[in-house]
């Protein structure tokens, strides 16, 4: 029989995580997971079993198995002991860490197994401790990974509402949120660590979900917090300059990206083929691949051939109505609520991986005439105002911010006024870029702060706003460039300058209701100050959906990865 524990935090510490655990698990005998991992069960035999996994000593329960890793500043081992207080029955570690814990005054008294590269085992025990590949008496869930530079998070939630309209109790892994089957849990990474991955997928199991998405992030395949995981289909939305600094290349960047394309990882890949890096995808992933086009072909790039095709698109309200045909005479009739040919591309991926993870193209017709992609998603292209058109987007690099430039551009003699800045201790090189694609797309271009992290405020509004004039120079745009800081009075200062039939874009941080300063997390949230501002204005805002924050909601730190 399944055998209970408190899913309670673990752990001694005031600010332990909260450990979000499924209520029941199969004890796993810790002979079978040193078997897993390649290393000797000569006296494991009569060790306690284990009955869940963590990297985070404050987040151990009883009868955890506790990875003991290799820090930027601290080792792992250096926590043993309390992980073993807090109930720990066994510890998993490198070289370092066994000599560590071999020298130590305080000897822990359990198994401690030793491996080269600990962290490449993390997911694979945790899918066997949590049983998230299906095994024993469970059936897996269907389960669908996006990743790409821009995209994921709205093409997951159209999937998800699009799983809801086919009849499928869903969960969903994010930037934003995390959802298993009932109230939103709020998320700080894009993808949480792979003991939480496989945790979070057994409790959606738990409480009767059948479909996940999950956003999946460069960094995420990189740190390997979805190892262990295979999905059923994976998709690729796009590839743009971003986290140059953890990657150094594009190429880098593009095999981290391609890596959920294996074998090992996903069953079958939907590949979004607008630019190269997404043909060249499509040709080297050595899994099925579904091919879809959702721009025209540009210049040079060759024939179509596209398995998928979006074609006809016109405008539907604020989205946008189009036909997805396949290359067979095939149609499927999508309607994407949001504004934007990026939000046709996302509602277009989305559509095609639940068709690749098993709907057929009947079910998915049914289900998308109940026009389930219209969904607001927060921060993603979110209307704060009416008049001026109040806008709030996430963009937060060059690629992202020229689409959503081009999406809200007023159609009459409006103006279009952007506030944006650039983030700290991130790649620093798309900073003079976004400044050049502002002034190309804006009328008006405020640079304000993003999050500075360690950085100086200024000297990156500086980076941000020579690029923008040197763009508008050497054009001869004629421009208003105003740095105003910090964020707050920016969008005051945006909403100053408005009149009734411009709209304004308060673009990088999307949903993010922290901006960190010098390891100070400061509470903001655009949407809030950009409402505010309006109303103080007397200007009309848009009705406010269920989910919208408020002053006194609790902030939410993402690290938007």
């Amino acid at each position: 029989m399944p055998t209970g524990r408190s899913a309670s935090p673990g752990g001694t510490q005031q600010d332990s995580p909260p450990a979000l655990r499924p209520a029941h698990v199969d004890p796993v005998p810790l002979a079978e997971i040193a078997a897993l991992l390649g290393l000797p069960q000569d006296g494991l035999e009569d060790a306690p079993a284990v009955m869940g996994v963590t990297i985070d000593s404050r987040a151990v329960l009883p009868g955890d198995l506790y990875f003991a890793l290799p820090g930027a500043s601290r080792h792992g081992a250096d926590f043993a002991r309390q992980a073993v207080d807090s109930g720990a029955v066994a510890i998993v570690t490198d070289p370092d860490g066994a000599q560590q814990l071999a020298l130590s005054e305080s000897s822990v008294e359990v198994p401690i197994l030793v491996l080269d590269a600990p962290r490449a085992a993390v997911g694979g025990a945790s899918a066997l401790v949590y049983g998230t590949h299906g095994g024993r008496d469970t059936a897996a869930l269907t389960l669908l990974g996006v990743t790409g530079t821009n995209g994921k998070t709205t093409t997951t939630y159209f999937a998800n509402a699009l799983l809801r309209a086919l009849g499928h109790r869903t969960g969903l892994i994010g930037t934003i949120e995390i959802s298993a089957g009932g109230e939103p849990i709020p998320s700080r990474l894009t993808t949480p660590e792979s003991p939480e991955v496989h945790a979070l997928l057994a409790v959606m199991r738990e409480k009767g979900v059948d479909a996940a998405s999950m956003e999946v992030s460069s960094h995420a395949i990189e740190f390997g917090r979805v190892d262990g995981v295979r999905y059923d289909a994976v998709g690729f939305t796009n590839l743009t300059q971003d986290h140059l600094d953890l990657h150094g290349t594009m190429e880098d960047y593009y095999a981290a990206k391609a890596r959920l394309f294996t074998q090992e990882r996903a069953a079958r890949a939907v590949v979004t083929v607008d630019d190269a890096w997404g043909r060249r995808l499509a040709a080297e992933a050595p899994i099925p691949v579904t091919t879809l086009r959702t721009e025209a072909a540009g210049p040079g790039e060759g024939a179509d051939g596209a398995d998928w095709t979006v074609v006809d698109p016109r405008r539907s309200g604020v989205g946008t109505a189009f036909t997805l045909r396949h290359t067979d005479g095939t149609v499927l009739r999508v309607r994407s609520g949001l504004p934007g040919g990026f939000n046709v591309a996302n509602a277009a991926l989305a559509t095609l991986l639940v068709l690749a993870a098993g709907a057929t193209v009947h079910e998915l017709q049914k289900a998308l005439d109940a026009d389930p992609f219209t969904v607001e998603v927060p921060g993603r292209m979110q209307l704060i105002g009416t008049a001026p058109a109040a806008v709030v987007d996430f963009a937060h690099n060059p690629d992202a911010l020229e689409r959503a430039l081009d999406a809200v551009r007023p159609a009459g003699a409006g103006r279009l006024i952007v506030v944006f800045g650039a983030t700290g201790q991130r790649d620093q090189g798309k900073r003079p870029i976004m400044g050049a694609v502002a002034a190309r797309g804006a009328d008006i271009v405020v640079i304000t702060d993003d999050d500075p992290h360690d950085e100086d405020a200024a000297a990156i509004r500086s980076e941000v706003l020579a690029g923008a004039s040197a763009e508008a120079a050497e054009h001869g745009l004629r421009r208003r460039i105003d740095e105003v800081a910090p964020r707050a009075e920016a969008i005051r200062h945006a909403v100053s300058l408005a009149a009734e039939d411009d709209v304004i874009l308060v673009a990088g941080r999307g949903h993010e209701s922290y901006q960190e300063v010098k390891g100070v997390n400061l509470v903001l949230d655009d949407r809030l100050e950009l409402r505010a501002a309006l109303a103080d204005h007397g200007r009309p805002l848009a009705q406010e959906h269920p989910g919208f924050p408020s002053a006194g909601a609790d902030a939410l730190e993402s690290d938007a990865q």
